[in-house]
């Protein structure tokens, strides 16, 4: 799937033509730009473009601080796993795209820069906590059979509803509890932002759970916002450390590619990792 034992650091991201604004950095209110006459590719996308998706996002924000348990002391005690959060992001959402903090009702550009490279015609692939399915679609696009899942059941029928004709997969199911038939089912299996949003302690059974997923031979992309080893940057959100995305090679994947984005125009620092698992019987 392409760049082989490349390790690739410190890459202009402006260069690459997506000095873009990602998940609570910066919000383009004018959202996805289409060609005239052109038809929204979801059934929630009209709604978002309003000019207010900023201010409504602002205020949503707010009020999910307000109600996360990990933005004080005693979180683990109280949400360990964070689902009650996730689920009152859907909740109180009521839905507005602008209330959930990952949405932008378009693919992520370090997932599109990546696919942009690379073909995936017949590889089946898996979609970590989808969200409203814009990246997953994507991944669909490139050529992949598609499996996309989310923990909150919410999410995974906001996705169908934007997308009734799609062939994605959407699937309600939890990271740590996944379908045992996944288990060394997916040629690349995408994971964006659901690290960072994990408490720390989590990490180590979420490696083996996403590294569970990839088939001999396959990938795992793992794409999120980066901080230097020892540097506190608060959260949640919480940017992973290189270490951290190097302690993802686990149980024979080997990292093949990481990524040091710089932060530029409004987008936050971000790593954009690639593991591989040998072919069976390599």
């Amino acid at each position: 799937m392409g760049r082989e034992g490349a390790r690739t650091e410190g890459i202009d991201h402006a260069a690459s033509g997506r000095d873009r604004p990602d998940a609570d950095d910066v919000i383009d209110s004018k959202g996805i730009e289409r060609a005239p006459g052109e038809k929204p590719d979801s059934t929630f996308s009209q709604r978002a473009l309003g000019e207010d998706f900023a201010e409504r996002r602002a205020r949503a924000r707010e009020k999910l601080d307000a109600v996360d348990p990990h933005k004080r002391a005693g979180g683990i005690e109280a949400d360990p796993k964070r689902r009650e959060w996730f689920e009152a992001v859907y909740a109180l959402a009521e839905d507005d795209p602008a209330a959930v903090p990952w949405a932008h009702l378009e693919p992520r550009p370090l997932l599109e820069d990546w696919l942009a490279a690379r073909s995936l015609v017949g590889l089946r692939a898996l979609d970590v906590g989808c969200g409203l399915g814009d990246n997953a679609e994507a991944l669909a696009r490139a050529g992949a059979h598609v499996v996309a899942f989310d923990l909150v059941k919410r999410a995974v029928q906001w996705a169908r509803e934007r997308f009734p004709q799609s062939a994605v997969d959407y699937r309600v199911a939890d990271l740590f509890d996944a379908p045992s038939e996944w288990r060394g089912a997916f040629d690349l299996v995408h994971e964006l932002y659901t690290l960072q949003a994990l408490p720390e302690p989590l990490l180590p059974d979420a490696a083996r759970a996403l590294a569970a997923f990839v088939a001999p031979g396959g990938t795992l992309l793992v794409i999120s916002r980066a901080r230097d080893n020892g540097e506190d940057l608060g959260g949640p959100p919480w940017p992973l450390a290189r270490t951290t995305i190097e302690s993802l090679a686990v149980d024979s994947l080997r990292l093949v590619a990481l990524e040091d984005i710089p932060a530029s125009g409004g987008l936050a620092r971000h790593w954009r990792a690639e593991f591989r698992r040998g072919e069976a019987g390599g």
